[in-house]
């Protein structure tokens, strides 16, 4: 899925990503007559509205109409945008969806990419632990195999294994003297 673009797509700079500000001066700009309808109509529902508050029918019945003509020519340039355009929208579609296509696989594969990471970080905890682990075990069973060890120690040195505090040590001083 990580194709690149179409070179029809790489040559023609007006299909590029855009925001929906650009895409809607874009849009704009190809169909100037749509906006211009939906101005007319709108201005024709404003001059009805005044007539019918002065309470000219006349002039507001005239203003229907212009909003009705208004409202064709619209539908007109709207069905005539949509055949002119028609391939370059097209177009247009299959870049957007190779875009989201892209960005999706770039999503997945930053994942992908993370997972890994995180894949080697747990490897390598769990190598250390798994030593420390071994190196405990090791100490316990050399402790296990020379039990008398400390017995033995205990029985040349018994003065280490007193505990010395202050009171014991000032009675010894004594006992000396």
């Amino acid at each position: 899925m990580s194709e690149p673009l179409p070179s029809s797509f790489e040559e023609n700079p007006q299909f590029q990503e855009e925001t929906s500000l650009q895409k809607f001066r874009r849009r704009l700009k190809e169909e100037p007559l749509i906006p211009l309808g939906c101005a007319a109509t709108s201005y024709a529902l404003y001059r009805a509205y005044r007539s019918m508050k002065a309470g000219d029918s006349v002039e507001m019945n005239k203003m229907f109409r212009a909003r009705i003509y208004a409202q064709f020519f619209t539908l007109i340039a709207v069905v005539a945008g949509g055949m002119y355009y028609g391939s370059e929208r097209k177009q247009r579609r299959e870049f957007e969806q190779m875009v989201e296509a892209r960005k999706s696989q770039e999503k997945r594969d930053a994942w992908l990419r993370e997972l890994e990471i995180r894949d080697k970080e747990d490897r390598g905890w769990r190598e250390r632990h798994a030593a420390i682990e071994a190196a405990a075990n090791e100490a316990a069973a050399a402790k296990r195999s020379f039990p008398d060890q400390d017995a033995a120690r205990s029985a040349i040195e018994p003065s280490e294994q007193k505990s010395i505090g202050v009171l014991s040590a000032v009675k010894e001083l004594l006992s000396r003297q």
